[in-house]
């Protein structure tokens, strides 16, 4: 009832198919289609992933990378260190324990506020990347593969989903 009451007002399928790609033409004009921005930002990700993986397709890490990546692993290991050395100096000289403290409490708060933001950050951009790069843990999605075109069946001239459809 409603697709002959819009035939007969739009004057049958083709002149409605034409309001309708009109309609959605102005549409898009205000609000982009989600469906391309999709398929753009895909294939722009496929682009950034090929381009990374050409990249570093033939890099071997030399000693300067392997000395780098030892100096990366230092700080937490220091960290715990001193802070139990920092302990073992307050119970073997606490005077001088004591002293360097009410230095430490002249030290601007702003200054407080940078040193533990440089630490944040530095601890936070490391755990992300170890998170990105474990087996088990989050790791970027790789672009959904697309399967090989597969053969198409010989048509038989009817729709298998109506049939089935007609038969429930």
């Amino acid at each position: 009832m409603i697709r002959a009451a819009l035939g007969a007002l739009f004057g049958g399928g083709g002149k409605a198919r034409g309001l309708g790609g009109a309609v959605t033409s102005v549409a898009e004009v205000f609000r982009p289609n989600a469906t391309r921005r999709m398929e753009l930002g895909h294939d722009a990700y496929k682009a950034a992933h090929a381009s990374h993986l050409a990249e570093f397709q033939y890099g071997r890490a030399g000693w300067f990378d392997s000395f780098v990546n030892g100096l990366n692993r230092l700080p937490r290991p220091l960290l715990a260190l001193g802070t139990l050395g920092l302990f073992t100096y307050a119970m073997a000289e606490p005077a001088g324990f004591a002293q360097r403290m009410q230095a430490l409490a002249h030290v601007p708060e702003p200054l407080w506020w940078l040193l533990g933001a440089v630490v944040a950050f530095y601890f936070g951009a490391r755990e992300a990347h170890h998170l990105r790069c474990a087996k088990g843990g989050f790791q970027i999605p790789a672009p959904p593969r697309t399967p090989p075109p597969a053969e198409k069946p010989p048509s038989t001239g009817e729709n298998a989903a109506l049939r089935e459809w007609h038969n429930t």
